[in-house]
């Protein structure tokens, strides 16, 4: 029998040993607790079962979505009430078009789809910026005509037609009642300006979308827009002043336990305010950027955490990122 995703996660958490990938795309479903699923894709979706239906934390991609739901129906079938976007890269919010047909086919309406009020915007740049994010994700991905993530040869815009729009925005906090389940949905800032992340007091569980990836913070990315790492240092601190006890970032296993929780969001809050304090201190010092990227540096043993591994992101931009902030 497979090891439950849970009992993986714990396993490379307290071993502090990886013998296989946390970032698995397999789209199969695995029970995390009573009425919470969660289908791991490349972006994950975790689905939380209500009186009223089903509340799915972020829909994957365009190029999974359709599978997505597929392994979801086998846990339930009852209607997706609620859509809570994580925040507004297509790889979240690119895989809304299968769930709206599904709706339609069944004569369902379709699901509330709830958000920050930056993410709109997110998506009208997207768009007027269609052919530029084309090319910097394939880029990214090595090449490729166009990213698995965003359809079949680029024939898709890179916002896929029939990406549902958000009918629920909001701006710092919002508290939400979905067939007596209490959603409360907060607003961070870290890979991106539109980020949610939403504590459900009932389960003990964060929904934390990117904010914790298994893999060193993406607050770097060459040629993509600002990212803010003090902002996302202070979500995880609030995700900390909860009594979590099952969290399921959007990337990655989730993980269990209060304890092993605050562990990781304190390692991971604290190495980004250290990195900041780090290069700021030597910008005031006077010291170039090249200085900067050549002196400043992260332990290398927490780069060896099975969830601070420098595979996606590395220190060198989040370094490049913070001097642009404070820099230009």
């Amino acid at each position: 029998m497979a090891e439950h995703v849970l009992d993986l996660s714990t396993r490379f958490i307290d071993s502090g040993q990886v013998d296989g990938p946390p970032n698995r795309v397999t789209h199969e479903l695995s029970e995390l607790a009573d009425d919470i699923a969660l289908v791991e894709a490349f972006s994950h979706v975790v689905v939380v079962r209500t009186e009223d239906g089903l509340v799915a934390f972020d829909s994957s991609g365009p190029a999974s979505g359709t599978r997505v739901l597929e392994s979801l129906r086998t846990w339930s079938n009852d209607r997706i009430h609620s859509l809570v976007y994580t925040h507004g890269h297509i790889d979240h919010v690119g895989g809304s078009s299968a769930i709206a047909a599904e709706a339609e086919q069944l004569g369902n309406e379709p699901p509330e789809v709830l958000g920050h009020e930056n993410l709109p915007l997110r998506l009208r740049r997207y768009r007027a910026t269609n052919g530029y994010n084309k090319v910097i994700n394939a880029r990214q991905f090595g090449g490729l005509p166009v990213s698995a993530l965003e359809g079949s040869a680029g024939k898709q815009p890179f916002v896929p037609d029939g990406t549902l729009d958000l009918t629920i925005e909001y701006s710092q906090m919002l508290t939400a009642s979905v067939g007596g389940v209490e959603l409360e949905l907060h607003h961070a800032m870290g890979e991106t300006d539109d980020h949610t992340w939403t504590w459900l007091p009932q389960h003990k569980m964060i929904s934390a979308g990117d904010q914790f990836i298994w893999n060193f913070p993406n607050c770097g990315n060459p040629q993509k827009v600002q990212r803010y790492p003090l902002e996302w240092a202070q979500s995880l601190r609030e995700m900390m002043a909860t009594d979590v006890e099952l969290f399921v970032p959007a990337h990655g296993l989730p993980i269990s336990g209060h304890e092993r929780i605050l562990s990781c969001l304190e390692i991971v809050a604290s190495t980004l305010e250290q990195l900041v304090e780090d290069v700021v201190a030597a910008m005031n010092s006077g010291a170039t950027l090249n200085d900067v990227v050549a002196s400043v540096e992260v332990n290398p043993e927490l780069l060896e955490l099975p969830y601070l591994r420098p595979l996606y992101d590395e220190p060198e931009f989040v370094i490049r990122n913070i001097w642009r902030l404070y820099g230009g």
